[in-house]
């Protein structure tokens, strides 16, 4: 099915999304979903969207301010915790659609967002079920990673750029960019095997290669644990056992933080995306999880 597009406020701009319907039948629960790493809402997200509303479900597929439809500048900036404001507006416009259950709300993150969906339903009562695919549930550990995929040097170059770019917009300025993905041991923010490809074989209309320089110090300050602990609603963790981005240690450990139920894969962090070898298995595991928890009939 076509998804209608429509926009809410958050902060002050205007956050472009797309609701899928599942139906005409009223009191449908809802996933509220936006990408990962600099990613849009075109990137990937439908074959998920259409899995679930097959299954039942509605879902409010959502761009960050300052990333694709949506507006808002500084443009390609990403602080984590305006994005978690906006999956917060998000679940207020969800809330307000035709035929939508307000008390039947699911969060949905995948990778950099699967850590903003544990943060986002840790600081709020109204959220019936929480799905984290590969999530960035520890900055530390993530960086780590990162630093394996260039030199000393690069990195010592991109993070004092980065400060300069996070005083610059501090400022007002436009920040300095960076290229969010390139070959492996490029400049880009990720610059591991593969990452290149798999990002261009998702990337929609709306996705832009560019991101802040700033970005490496938002991602070191990612902790997910108090929040897991925090969460009151039932828990999925998919975890991609040979993941080169976030680490699977990392993502077990707030797993069981947040009494979640885990789901492993016997592939890298990619290999769940639509197109690629264990998509279905990962969808399914997600409709299942959402048909239990929301009550879908």
């Amino acid at each position: 099915m076509t998804p209608r597009e429509i926009s809410f406020v958050s902060g002050d701009a205007a956050c472009s999304a797309w609701h899928f319907a599942a139906g005409v039948m009223p009191e449908r629960p809802v996933v509220v979903m936006a990408h990962g790493f600099g990613g849009t809402k075109d990137s990937g997200l439908e074959p998920f969207a259409q899995r679930f509303v097959a299954a039942g479900v509605d879902v409010l597929a959502f761009d960050y301010r300052g990333f694709g439809a949506s507006e808002g500048t500084p443009r390609q900036s990403l602080s984590v915790r305006r994005q978690i404001d906006d999956y917060h507006a998000a679940v207020g416009a969800a809330r307000q659609l035709d035929g939508v259950d307000p008390n039947r709300i699911a969060l949905w993150g995948a990778s950099f967002s699967g850590g903003h969906v544990l943060r986002a339903a840790a600081e709020r009562a109204d959220i019936s079920a929480v799905i984290a695919l590969t999530p960035l549930t520890s900055g530390a550990a993530v960086s780590r990673s990162a630093m394996r995929s260039r030199n000393l040097v690069t990195s010592l170059r991109w993070t004092l750029t980065g400060v300069k770019s996070r005083i610059a917009v501090g400022r007002g300025s436009e920040p300095t960019l960076m290229p969010l993905v390139s070959e492996t041991g490029g400049v880009g923010a990720l610059a591991l095997d593969g990452a290149y490809e798999s990002y261009l074989s998702l990337a929609g209309p709306t996705w832009r290669n560019e991101i802040d320089c700033a970005i490496g110090l938002e991602v070191v300050g990612v902790r997910t644990t108090a929040a897991a602990k925090k969460l009151s609603c039932p828990l999925l963790v998919q975890i991609a056992d040979f993941d080169q981005y976030v680490p699977a240690d990392a993502v077990a450990a707030t797993a069981v933080h947040g009494r979640a139920q885990v789901h492993r894969y016997p592939c890298d962090h990619f290999d769940v995306w639509p197109g690629h070898d264990w998509f279905d298995k990962a969808v399914g595991d997600q409709v299942a999880f959402l048909s239990r928890t929301l009550r879908v009939q």
